[in-house]
């Protein structure tokens, strides 16, 4: 019984030591030195945005490293009260050192997690667009079961949610819908989420009970905002405003506020219809716009570079990547990592970490293997 604790104490260090291995704690205490004497500046605030940006990275850091302190400390402890054990066994202590290696371990995974969050954006808030395939108005029920699930996701998170554009259908569901996601890696987690999402079930929409096949599309991208430096030409733009509805009634204006901005040379469309005045919905749309393009030109030498190297493997957003049955079993699979869960209600309900775990995992074996 003491052995199966010393072997699960062991399994947990070796984690341990490859987590502190990717995160460096040394380059992080530079870090967090380098942020504070930003901070320290007397002009730090003058703009707003950047400076909640570095308060919260810092802040991040600043927890990491706090973490890794307390790690080591809490594994030291747990040593000495397993030499206790092996001396004078009490079920007590074996009870807490127990509860003591499962807190453990749930923090040591939560730092491999974010140890594998180290790409350019990954601290970005995320832009989530949810478009319905064909389908009809079933498509168009499961993009809104798939828009409630990551606004279930983002909630547990603690992230805060801003519906920029809400496309209902005429019958049930939504033809579209664009979410902006606020908080410390958003983008990092939900990037994997990009694709389409295949469900299978038995149609609430026909009479007949007969089972049917829907998908539904899936975009992510960074909120880069102003960061980088895309040329827009005014000829190329095509702006467009019209009277905002939401879902429920919400964010419903009587006045054209809502603005829809199409860059004609590539056909990108971005709307806006969160803010309250037409000014405000095109400054936000013309951000929005701005990092889209920006993925698309990254997105094309990706593609020139696979074609350069003879990469067969087809890539772009609307691959399928994960499958939800209901009916006549019940399965979440991804089809990128291969995991799978028969809790479908729980994973609709927004527990889709697992899946975001995995698709870390496996991205990051990916590009090792691509080195």
């Amino acid at each position: 019984m003491i052995q199966g604790l010393k072997e699960k104490l062991e399994n947990i260090e070796k984690k341990f030591i490859t987590v502190k291995e990717i995160l460096k704690p040394e380059i992080l205490e530079k870090e967090l030195e380098d942020l504070d004497y930003e901070m320290g500046k007397p002009d730090f605030w003058s703009d707003t945005r950047k400076a909640q940006e570095i308060s919260t990275k810092r802040n991040s850091i600043a927890e990491k490293l706090e973490n890794l302190r307390n790690i080591e400390n809490r594994l030291s402890e747990i040593k000495d009260f397993l030499e206790l054990l092996e001396i004078e066994y009490d079920e007590e202590t074996k009870k807490e050192i127990e509860r003591e290696l499962k807190e453990v371990e749930r923090i040591v995974n939560e730092l491999e997690l974010s140890s594998l969050l180290s790409e350019e954006y990954d601290t970005k808030n995320a832009i989530l667009t949810l478009q319905a395939g064909s389908g009809g108005v079933e498509a168009c029920d499961w993009t809104e079961m798939l828009l409630r699930m990551y606004l279930r996701w983002a909630e547990k998170k603690g992230f805060q949610i801003e519906i920029v554009d809400y496309q209902p259908d005429d019958v049930a569901g939504i033809k579209s819908a664009t979410v902006l996601i606020k908080g410390l890696y958003a983008y990092g987690y939900l990037k994997g989420e990009q694709g389409v999402h295949r469900l299978v079930r038995i149609s609430p929409f026909d009479a007949n009970k007969r089972r049917h096949t829907s998908f539904a599309a899936v975009s992510v991208i960074p909120d880069i905002g102003n960061e980088v430096k895309v040329e827009i030409k005014d000829e190329d733009l095509r702006i467009d405003t019209f009277r905002a509805s939401g879902a429920g009634g919400q964010h419903v204006n009587t006045t054209d506020s809502a603005v829809r901005i199409v860059h004609i040379p590539t056909g990108i469309t971005v709307v806006c219809q969160s803010e309250r005045s037409q000014i405000q919905n095109r400054a936000k749309a013309m951000e929005m716009l701005k990092a889209k393009l920006y993925q698309y030109e990254l997105q094309k030498q990706k593609e020139k570079q696979k074609e350069l190297e003879g990469e067969k493997k087809e890539i772009g957003w609307g691959n399928q990547i994960r499958s939800y049955v209901f009916q006549p079993y019940q399965l979440v699979k991804d089809l990128r990592t291969g995991y799978e869960t028969g809790n479908v209600q729980s994973v609709m309900d927004g527990n889709i970490d697992e899946f975001i775990q995995s698709y870390l995992k496996w991205r990051a074996k990916e590009k090792t293997d691509e080195r």
